[in-house]
C-alpha cells in the first residue's frame, strides 16, 4: 500500500488553462482513500460601478449585491463540474471565497489544516508581474505548509 505524507491537499483552481495541469498533478497525489481533498476558487471583490453616479453632485458609485452573487454562484458551479475529477480522494470539499485570492487562499489553508497546497502561475514577467504582483509568489512566502506551483507555460 502506497503512503502519502499529504493527507490534506488544497488546490487552487480558476477559470484558466493552467487549472487543468494543476488538477491533473492533484489528482496523481491523490493515495485511495487516504487523501482528503479540497478546491477552492476566490473571487475577486466587485468594484463599485460609477454607472449613474456623478460625483460633482455627490452622488457615490454604487456596489451591486446582485453582481458579486452571480459571480460567487458561477465560482461554486466550476467547482461542483470539476469535483468529480477528485473521486479516488477519501473526502472532497469546495470552497468559494470573495476577496483578495491570495489571503483567501492562505486563510483556508490555515483552517483546513492543509498538509500541501498545489496553485499555478499564469508566468506574468516584466511590467505587468511589477503592476499585479504573483499571487503564487506571495502565498509561496506566506505558506505555512509545502507549496506546489505549476506553471502554465508548461508542456504536457
Amino acid at each position: 500500500m502506497a503512503y502519502s505524507k499529504f493527507k490534506r491537499i488544497l488546490v487552487a483552481l480558476d477559470d484558466t488553462p493552467c487549472s487543468l495541469q494543476v488538477m491533473e498533478y492533484a489528482k496523481n497525489l491523490i493515495v485511495d482513500g487516504e487523501t482528503s481533498i479540497a478546491l477552492i476558487t476566490v473571487v475577486p471583490p466587485t468594484s463599485p460601478a460609477s454607472y449613474g453616479a456623478d460625483p460633482l453632485l455627490g452622488q457615490q458609485p454604487i456596489v451591486v449585491p446582485e453582481v458579486s452573487e452571480i459571480q460567487l454562484s458561477s465560482a461554486q458551479e466550476y467547482l461542483d463540474r470539476l469535483a468529480p475529477n477528485f473521486a479516488s480522494a477519501k473526502e472532497i470539499f469546495t470552497f468559494t471565497r470573495i476577496g483578495s485570492i491570495r489571503e483567501e487562499i492562505l486563510q483556508v489553508a490555515q483552517e483546513w489544516s492543509t498538509d500541501l497546497l498545489i496553485l499555478g502561475t499564469n508566468g506574468k514577467t516584466g511590467f505587468e508581474h511589477f503592476l499585479s504582483g504573483s499571487v503564487s509568489e506571495s502565498v509561496i512566502r506566506k505558506a505555512h505548509c509545502p507549496v506546489l506551483v505549476i506553471p502554465s507555460k508548461m508542456e504536457d
